[in-house]
């Protein structure tokens, strides 16, 4: 049976409001937290990126639902030896209810720290290292690692949980979806994509758990609904590579300008009707997801809650 989790939006929320949010989900009926980690948020007009292992700390006593990251790239901004210590924390804070998300990342995040941007089959090389990495560390032995992306000298982590994260790895294309079937303990993904999860299954995943997400937009009024989602997430209108290749909001911004309303709101069910958040909802139970991430864009988080608990929680249940 599918279960519903809350999408946690870095890029719009202060990390207390993220917290707030994630009690709201939680008393509203839903079974998971999905959470966003970025540098910087796609746009200005977003306006936040928190550091989101402080907030998954805070999430892990305010909560008791299981938190994945969606997701963290650990090949440039932070090196794998410390994401694998900080989801290492994160499982022992949450009684094991962490699942490390990963993925290849966007340059709009990682080229804070380097500017070369390495090509997308170099990334899957360094995820696949990096996922190796973190699982030895996950050990608790002592580890020196000289590897082709990276090196560490005599590491040992001390703070471990009873069993190691899981590790499920994002996939959008058939190398990286192949990557994700091979080495990951689960999958994630963005859309209905049932011809991805059938890949996932094939390349090695069948029995693995499998994670999609939307974005929606509960308001009164359906024309207001779409002008949010228009104002806050043009981003969903642009289409191709530039997601994982511009460096800075501003460029979004610039590329934005051309994204209309219809486009933006294309795969966002928008305003007061459940049955378009419940259609919406259904296509990805049918493509074959095991738990579905639902975001509600802008500002009306309460309001969002309550009628998805009332109206459409209990009928995609």
């Amino acid at each position: 049976m599918t279960r519903f989790g809350y999408f946690l939006s870095c890029e719009e929320h202060d990390p207390k409001e993220l917290v707030r949010q994630a009690k709201l989900a939680e008393r509203a009926g839903f079974e998971g937290l999905w959470i966003s980690d970025h540098y910087h948020p796609w746009l200005d007009a977003q306006g936040q990126s928190p550091f989101v292992w402080s907030v998954i700390g805070a999430i892990a006593e305010a909560t008791s639902l299981p938190i994945t990251t969606a997701v963290t790239c650990p090949l440039v901004r932070i090196h794998p030896a410390i994401i694998a210590q900080a989801a290492a924390t994160s499982a022992v804070l949450t009684d094991g209810r962490f699942r490390l998300g990963v993925g290849t990342g966007e340059a709009l995040n990682e080229h804070i720290i380097e500017s070369r941007w390495p090509p997308a089959s170099e990334r899957l090389e360094m995820l696949e290292e990096a996922v190796e990495l973190m699982r030895e560390l996950w050990s608790g032995k002592l580890v020196t690692h000289r590897g082709l992306h990276y090196d560490v000298d005599n590491a040992r982590l001390y703070t471990l949980p009873d069993s190691p994260p899981p590790v499920y790895v994002s996939g959008f294309g058939k190398k990286s979806v192949e990557l994700a079937g091979r080495i990951g303990d689960g999958y994630i993904c963005t859309g209905p994509a049932a011809e991805l999860v059938e890949q996932f299954h094939k390349a090695g995943g069948e029995g693995k758990p499998t994670q999609s997400g939307l974005k929606v937009c509960y308001a009164t009024d359906e024309a207001e609904a779409r002008k949010t989602v228009h104002r806050l997430w043009p981003t969903q209108g642009i289409q191709g590579e530039a997601s994982q290749l511009l460096p800075l909001p501003r460029h979004f911004e610039q590329l934005a300008e051309m994204v209309t309303e219809e486009q933006a709101t294309a795969s966002t069910p928008c305003g007061p009707d459940p049955k378009k958040h419940i259609q919406s909802i259904k296509e990805y139970v049918d493509a074959g997801f095991d738990e579905v991430y639902i975001s509600q864009i802008g500002p009306e988080q309460d309001a969002f809650f309550d009628f998805y608990a009332r109206e459409v929680l209990p009928r995609v249940r």
